[in-house]
């Protein structure tokens, strides 16, 4: 029998994760220069804190999630995404009371029961980053310049960040209202999804994936003119302060999320070079979920984005990924003797922080040159019987191909310089 990865999960091969270690390395350097601290939380929660905080009239909740019963008859999730759990963990932890403002960060695998398609599978992975405790269009502001910040760090180009508002609890009622009367005539030619949602919330068909109903989303009047007076001067300050981080963004008054805790600010950022799937980076403010998962009145804006994705317009865009974890030295070892002596030098050379390689087994000096290349070693300490007894060592420079000889006492001060 041969066994595969299930359908819609992958494999991430030793040069793939070379990608996904530079992505995390680069986004965990960018949240702490924003001050941001790290959450870990579990792979899987009760069922109704996703019921509850994402919105039963959701695809994810509608069609997607991963759902069991545990041995004991609880109904538990896999999560289909971040901030909910951290939400959790904020209110289980008291995390309000150390600090007024609390900017978290998370990684790690979500799950979704959909379609397998470029970018996107059943098990896939996010970071994100959530500000809890602040109503600030500044908070929301900087989190944009904080995603872009990252894709620039990462070599990313030709992104474009889109930002709406899409209101509050006093102002949706009109605004759903004023769609219901744009798409009333067009209705019958809906997809069934969205026929559902005009009925309990016409803001999601907004988020309609359909081409079919993409056509009739063509003249869509601005809910901006609907927004509450506070909603406005929110989403207004939103934009004056991304004008003053000099961050470059349009207004898309179609842009909604589809998750059903969004109030006010929503964003996205896309890449032309994805296709129609083009969403590399999401998010927006949502106050009230705090309070509906049983906490106090906690203001809270929160984004992610897909690793797999990121990966892909790393690849397409041909964004050179430089070496990580220092200096690579190979040690080639030709003979028994010579191979006691390498052993020796490979752990003074790892102690020292250099990411040091040696060949096991006896092979000739072409073979362990072929796999240092492989490995990609800067230098190659070569050692036989005639520098055993020398008391040295040759150096090659797999660069400019110089090749010297070492006194062993010099061999690690002169690979370390």
């Amino acid at each position: 029998m041969t066994f595969t990865a299930p359908r819609g999960t992958q494999d991430i091969l030793p040069t793939e994760v070379l990608y996904w270690e530079y992505i995390e390395q680069v986004t965990a350097a960018v949240f702490s220069q924003f001050n941001f601290q790290e959450i870990r939380t579990p792979i899987f929660e009760s069922t109704e804190l996703f019921t509850r905080s994402i919105g039963t009239d959701t695809d994810i909740v509608e069609k997607e999630m991963y759902t069991f019963l545990d041995k004991k008859g609880r109904s538990m999730t896999l999560r289909p995404e971040g901030t909910a759990s951290v939400v959790r963990a904020y209110l289980e932890h008291n995390l309000g009371a150390a600090q007024d403002v609390q900017k978290l960060w998370y990684q790690g695998p979500m799950f979704r029961y959909e379609r397998p398609q470029a970018g996107r599978y059943r098990q896939f992975h996010q970071m994100g980053g959530e500000v809890l405790g602040t109503k600030s269009p500044i908070a929301d502001a900087e989190l944009i310049q904080l995603t872009i910040r990252i894709f620039q760090k990462l070599g990313l180009h030709d992104l474009e960040v889109s930002v709406n508002s899409v209101g509050c609890q006093v102002c949706r009622p009109v605004i759903r209202e004023k769609l219901k009367s744009f798409f009333g005539d067009n209705l019958p030619h809906l997809c069934e999804d969205c026929q559902r949602r005009f009925k309990n919330n016409p803001l999601r068909i907004l988020d309609c994936k359909n081409k079919k109903c993409k056509h009739y989303l063509m003249g869509l009047p601005s809910m901006t003119t609907t927004l509450c007076h506070e909603c406005q001067d929110h989403f207004q300050g939103v934009l004056n302060a991304l004008d003053i981080m000099s961050v470059r963004y349009k207004h898309n008054p179609g842009l909604v999320r589809g998750l059903d805790y969004y109030t006010k600010t929503v964003f996205e950022v896309t890449s032309k070079h994805l296709g129609a799937q083009d969403a590399v980076c999401g998010g927006g403010r949502y106050d009230r979920l705090v309070k509906l998962l049983g906490g106090p009145e906690v203001p809270a804006v929160g984004f992610a984005f897909g690793m797999e994705r990121t990966v892909m317009v790393l690849k397409e865009q041909k964004v050179e990924i430089p070496a990580l974890g220092g200096k690579k030295v190979y040690c080639a070892a030709l003979g028994h003797a010579a191979r006691e002596k390498l052993l020796s030098l490979v752990k003074d050379l790892r102690d020292a922080g250099i990411q040091a390689e040696m060949e096991y087994d006896d092979r000739g000096l072409k073979a362990q040159m072929k796999r240092a290349d492989r490995f990609g070693a800067v230098q190659v300490v070569i050692c036989g019987d005639d520098e055993v007894a020398r008391k040295a060592v040759q150096i090659k420079d797999m660069r400019t191909g110089e090749q010297i000889e070492v006194p062993w006492a010099e061999v690690v001060q002169k690979l370390i310089s």
